[in-house]
């Protein structure tokens, strides 16, 4: 994990009243991520791995402090952008490993052919290759959400709301046509979460209120592959 850049990251559940409040002070005080749309968001889609002994949602439901989930990332429902990530966490920080790659590379990771990637030269390929062929890492579930995002130079703060999460039942092609993502969370929540290097500056602090709020873990993975697990036959 060579030159990897680890942060903190606080996430918290806020309701509509909570996060019209913060995104109304956040927009005085700091920019909007330069990838929103006008609307100021964009579209997340995910397709998060797991091995045979579902070892990423075991760790993150026992709380494990040291543990890494593997996840494919598109944009906005385009294939324009894709990345294969990996998500690390140690302790209290967190870092992600990412590397660029093609439909095609999405389509033979779906369907479980790894040996397509067997000679790429990129670690992290060869992370996942060695992954799927020896603890038979497989796509598990997609996670679906629209993403309001805000950025300070300051203490290389982000901030983001995640809104609207689905997920879907039975399928894990992000392209699929027919795909059609139900939501994930009964309550009518968003998703703050709060990453930043060494320190919060105080002014984005008070903003965001964070002694009003409860931090909680979650976790959008885990959160739909309960979901997926309570409403169909899946063996976990």
């Amino acid at each position: 994990m060579t030159g990897v850049k680890f942060r903190h990251e606080q996430k918290y559940y806020v309701n509509y009243h909570q996060y019209y409040l913060i995104r109304q002070r956040l927009g005085i005080l700091i920019r909007r991520d330069e990838h929103a749309n006008d609307e100021g968001d964009y579209h997340i889609r995910s397709v998060y791995f797991d091995d045979f002994e579902n070892k990423a949602l075991q760790e993150k439901q026992a709380g494990i402090e040291n543990r890494h989930k593997f996840r494919i990332r598109m944009y906005n429902k385009s294939d324009d952008i894709i990345h294969l990530e990996k998500k690390i966490k140690r302790n209290t920080w967190i870092a992600k490993e990412k590397v660029s790659i093609s439909r095609r590379m999405v389509d033979d990771l779906l369907h479980g052919d790894f040996e397509a990637i067997a000679d790429e030269k990129s670690p992290l390929l060869q992370e996942i290759y060695l992954e799927m062929k020896h603890r038979l890492l497989r796509p598990k579930v997609i996670v679906d959400y629209v993403r309001e995002a805000y950025v300070a130079r300051t203490g290389n703060v982000r901030i983001t709301f995640d809104k609207d999460l689905r997920t879907s039942l039975n399928k894990i092609n992000p392209f699929d046509i027919d795909l059609k993502p139900v939501r994930a969370l009964d309550e009518p929540v968003y998703i703050l979460e709060v990453k930043f290097d060494e320190y919060i500056p105080r002014y984005i602090s008070q903003a965001l209120q964070l002694n009003g709020l409860q931090r909680q873990s979650a976790s959008k993975y885990t959160i739909c592959r309960k979901y997926m697990k309570a409403n169909t036959w899946e063996d976990q």
